[in-house]
């Protein structure tokens, strides 16, 4: 029971520690073996977690089309797993990680991101479009669920500009301007409460697309409101545009708080927290639950939090020809999750607390019945107290992207990796093509243990 107990008691990230130690060392092949003899993962209620973690690994080794085959698993079970009334009543008698994890609203997003670049790297536009437009649908979604609630991640500005960018690259110049600036308009109106402004190099779309489509009010008013003139330069030069996958996002883990329990007066009880200021209402209409309820007085419940992984390198320049362009931020993958689990702490909170009162109550009926049962029940109870703390942890803690205009050819260009402890260069090989947009990505792995990193 001891063992069972210590087992029940690792976050989801201790669980796997073998797959991250891989991952944060830069292993990755060594990771994949891993997580491929990961059989309980491959067919648990954390199933959607093991294709994902599969997208990745699969796509930093090169392996484009498996990636895709495992992310488009981890579309389809998301569209067709919505979970049963089952598995939320036994999740209020143990914990949630008895439910099927159907992942957070940012990493469905993000898997399109992923299947979108493994297509890019194929050179497969047509294909990334579709990826493109199932983004339109999610967000389309989250926005009709989130018009009465409060939660500010309703939009995802990243994944707009990268519809423009794959638009664009596709010849679809009407449509590109249109998503640069839902792009630009979700970073104005969202993203400033992740701390993240609207790229320099969007702007810069933004007010190409809308010369090329011969948008002339447009163009004018983006003058205007960025404080420069737009001076069309025509080429016969290729372009690149590489994504910065900067280190790795936060992990889930949990944390506990003391609730004092008053009332009883007519089955209507109050969790208190005098040191938050919170209190929670609960309603029990059966008077022996009443009683089991009221001798509790004290009790402790856990809930989620995230941790922050703190990637090593800062900022990047990409280089070549003698110029050097800005690698800039475009999505806060850490600031998203944290908000989102803040912005529903309260419903976390209260959820917690019925499944702790249930769980009490439950204890409590089976003492009176029989004090050995009543102890297993205490046991139990003690066990399965836990968190969700699952989530898709080898996403970046940041992207990052930079374009650059290079003649036809295979091309060097100089990544400048900047640190506080100095910088790196690293020497990448690209191949140009003249009039066209080829898409790359890197993933610097590089971050700080999670153990003592910002935590919420």
């Amino acid at each position: 029971m001891l063992l069972l107990f210590l087992s029940s008691c690792s976050s989801y990230y201790k669980q796997n520690i073998d797959f991250h130690r891989h991952i944060a060392s830069g292993n990755v092949q060594a990771a994949a073996n891993v997580l491929s003899k990961n059989e309980k993962l491959a067919s648990g209620k954390s199933r959607l977690l093991y294709f994902l973690e599969q997208g990745v690994v699969h796509q930093m080794l090169g392996d484009y089309e498996t990636s895709n085959t495992y992310l488009e698993k981890a579309y389809i079970f998301t569209e067709d797993e919505r979970g049963s009334l089952v598995e939320g009543a036994i999740s209020l008698l143990t914990n949630p990680m008895n439910t099927t994890y159907l992942g957070e609203d940012f990493e469905r997003v993000q898997l399109h991101y992923y299947k979108a670049l493994n297509f890019l790297r194929m050179n497969q536009l047509e294909e990334a479009l579709v990826e493109c437009r199932r983004i339109n649908i999610k967000l389309n979604e989250m926005n009709d669920r989130y018009e009465f609630r409060k939660n500010r991640y309703k939009q995802d500005a990243f994944a707009h500009n990268l519809m423009g960018m794959i638009f664009e690259a596709s010849g679809e110049i009407n449509d590109a301007f249109i998503s640069y600036r839902n792009a630009y308009n979700a970073y104005q109106e969202t993203y400033n409460q992740f701390g993240l402004n609207a790229p320099e190099q969007l702007k810069e779309d933004l007010m190409r697309s809308a010369y090329l489509n011969g948008f002339t009010e447009e163009l004018r008013q983006y003058e205007q409101e960025f404080g420069y003139s737009y001076e069309h330069a025509k080429s016969d030069d290729g372009e690149i545009v590489v994504f910065w996958n900067n280190g790795l996002g936060p992990v889930k883990d949990e944390w506990s708080l003391n609730f004092l329990i008053t009332g009883g007066d007519e089955g209507r009880f109050f969790f208190k927290n005098e040191e938050l200021g919170l209190s929670f209402p609960f309603y029990l209409d059966d008077e022996d639950k009443r009683d089991e309820l009221t001798d509790l007085k004290v009790l402790r419940v856990a809930f989620p939090k995230y941790v922050q992984r703190q990637p090593i390198f800062q900022s990047a320049t990409l280089g070549a020809n003698g110029y050097d362009v800005q690698v800039e931020t475009a999505q806060d993958i850490n600031e998203i999750a944290f908000a989102t689990l803040r912005d529903r702490m309260v419903r976390e909170m209260a959820t917690s607390l019925l499944r702790f009162a249930l769980k009490q109550v439950t204890e409590g009926l089976a003492r009176n019945q029989n004090k050995v049962l009543g102890m297993i029940v205490n046991l139990t109870n003690a066990i399965t107290e836990k968190a969700d703390t699952r989530n898709w942890q080898t996403l970046p803690h940041s992207i990052g992207y930079a374009r650059l205009k290079l003649p036809e050819g295979e091309q060097t260009v100089t990544l400048n990796l900047q640190s506080a402890h100095g910088s790196e260069t690293k020497n990448l090989r690209f191949f140009v093509e003249a009039g066209k947009t080829r898409f790359y990505s890197i993933h610097t792995i590089d971050s700080v243990s999670p153990r003592l990193q910002r935590q919420y």
